[in-house]
């Protein structure tokens, strides 16, 4: 049975929940380095240099690169030039199938980028007009060398080097290749997806090894391969507090709800690209990422569908952060939220504050789900009813609708109520009784087999097997509970109220629209128009 609804599809048909973190986005530097002064402090004061200058940065940099390809050679890992559009992934998933050890650096890459060096600018005394050189930031062309690695803990991961001073650095790492390692040491079974786990023996286990993924733990990775790659700067350059620390650059956190069957994936995101395009507004963004949104909050608020191939994906974005949301691989419903900036949050970019980004990641997805799942639920109420106050046909077998506002469908409502309560049922004659009752009419039998009808085709009674009674279903009861309620606690009492002349006691509703008329008049007398 294909389930109907998303509520349905969220609630029945998800047959593994998994919470982690996904690919992260790593700054790694010497905060000492990141300043003219500190470049200053470091050449004069550490290095005891006179005269501080981009001359003294060449020596090291052809230290580091040497190093650098000394260490491939030495132990046979392939050094590699990236070609222009050519995708680092696929690179290393083609070295990845011929690596045979457990753990090991798996090549090394080598391309040109654009970053934010200091160079040497040549300045003159205002005074004296004699030359000096000065410290200056600046950008240029520079070689990084991108070491992929595979950790025994960790799985596939790279950490990019600058090999221009200051040296620094980017770590990127996957949540779920973590959690991957972590079940095999652990002897549980899995079915991986590309970047996930398709099915487990243990789920809750699963979840705490993905809960367990802590800043302590990022850091000593960090650590464990500064000890075995070439360093760029000396013990005595550390052991001076020139020593690396992370910063959060970019941080995915991913719901995985693996479904039962495709058609349930594909019948969602059926659902929710045709009834949520409107995710990207203020007020919706609003609920989601649970942050007000003024005139002045910058960056686009907007919904983007993206296929590719013939897989939707909806996004949504705040400031410079995303919320993106697809079916992965045919099997899986992935919501996963993407932080390019912690300061959108008003947190810092520590690794310390990696709790506080996983609250904020985490409840987002939870969010926007239960956005989908509310809309969704309206959308499939406003088809109900609109079934319920339109003709249905059934075989050769037609009947009117059940209008919601006629006398008599209020009647059928009441009569509906109050035979619920009988445990054997009705037949056709209680239903005429309480009809005739209601309406100070007599009632035919043919009225009431026309009604009968008119209620069985519409799925709010049904009869019981080999007897000539009935019985209220649940969707009858439910429909019947709210029609009359409505209609007599809301509709009667507000149109009163609304509409001149009705109401006998003031109310609020009824100044309400008083003041709506009042204000009405006075904007068209001031546009002096009649009124």
């Amino acid at each position: 049975m294909i389930a109907q609804s998303v509520a349905d599809i969220l609630r029945d048909r998800v047959k593994l929940s998994v919470e982690g973190i996904d690919r992260m986005y790593l700054n790694v530097y010497v905060p000492r380095l990141q300043t003219e002064q500190g470049i200053v402090w470091f050449f004069r004061q550490h290095r005891g240099q006179p005269i501080p200058s981009a001359a003294l940065m060449g020596p090291m940099t052809r230290s580091f690169v040497a190093a650098l390809e000394d260490f491939a050679a030495q132990r046979g890992v392939p050094l590699e030039q990236f070609r222009k559009g050519q995708r680092k992934d696929d690179v290393m998933a083609e070295h990845l199938r011929q690596f045979s050890s457990n753990e090991g650096v798996v090549f090394i890459g080598k391309a040109q980028e654009k970053t934010s060096v200091f160079r040497t600018e040549r300045r003159r005394n205002p005074k004296t007009g004699a030359p000096y050189p000065w410290i200056v930031r600046s950008t240029a062309m520079v070689n990084h060398y991108y070491i992929y690695a595979l950790d025994r803990d960790f799985g596939p991961f790279f950490l990019k080097f600058c090999s221009y001073f200051p040296f620094n650095a980017k770590l990127c790492l996957n949540g779920h290749e973590y959690a991957k390692c972590q079940l095999a040491q652990r002897g549980i079974a899995f079915e991986a997806l590309d970047n996930g786990v398709l099915s487990c023996a243990d789920p809750k286990r699963l979840q705490q090894i993905c809960d367990g993924l802590t800043g302590d733990k990022i850091n000593a990775l960090l650590r464990k391969w500064l000890r075995l790659l070439p360093h760029p700067f000396t013990g005595a350059d550390r052991y001076a507090g020139y020593r690396y620390d992370i910063s959060i650059l970019q941080a995915e956190f991913s719901l995985t709800q693996v479904l039962d069957r495709p058609a349930h994936g594909r019948l969602f995101f059926e659902h929710v690209i045709r009834e949520n395009l409107d995710l990207g507004r203020p007020e919706q963004i609003e609920l989601i990422f649970n942050r007000k949104v003024t005139n002045r909050t910058p960056g686009r608020f907007r919904t983007r569908i993206v296929t590719q191939d013939v897989t939707p994906s909806l996004n949504v974005y705040y400031k410079n952060a995303r919320i993106k949301q697809y079916h992965k691989e045919n099997h899986a419903l992935r919501t996963e939220t993407t932080i390019n900036n912690t300061y959108d949050f008003a947190i810092g970019k520590s690794l310390k504050n990696l709790p506080e980004l996983r609250q904020i990641g985490f409840a987002t997805n939870r969010r926007l789900l239960d956005i989908e799942r509310i809309s969704h639920d309206c959308v499939l109420a406003e088809d109900t009813f609109q079934t319920i106050n339109s003709p249905v046909t059934a075989g050769r077998q037609r009947t009117s609708g059940l209008r919601f506002a006629d006398p008599c469908t209020q009647s059928l409502c009441h009569a509906l109520i109050l035979f619920r309560l009988l445990p054997q049922g009705f037949r056709s004659g209680d239903l005429r009784r309480h009809l005739a009752d209601l309406s100070a009419r007599t009632i035919t039998q043919g009225a009431v087999t026309y009604q009968l009808r008119r209620l069985r085709l519409h799925g709010m009674i049904e009869r019981l097997p080999n007897s000539f009674r009935y019985r209220i279903t649940e969707r009858g009861l439910r429909a019947a509970l709210f029609f009359t309620r409505l209609y007599n606690r809301l509709l009667r009492p507000g149109v009163a109220a609304a509409l001149p002349g009705h109401s006998a006691i003031d109310s609020p509703l009824r100044r309400a629209f008083d003041n709506v008329q009042t204000q009405l008049s006075l904007a068209a007398n001031q546009a002096q128009f009649s009124s």
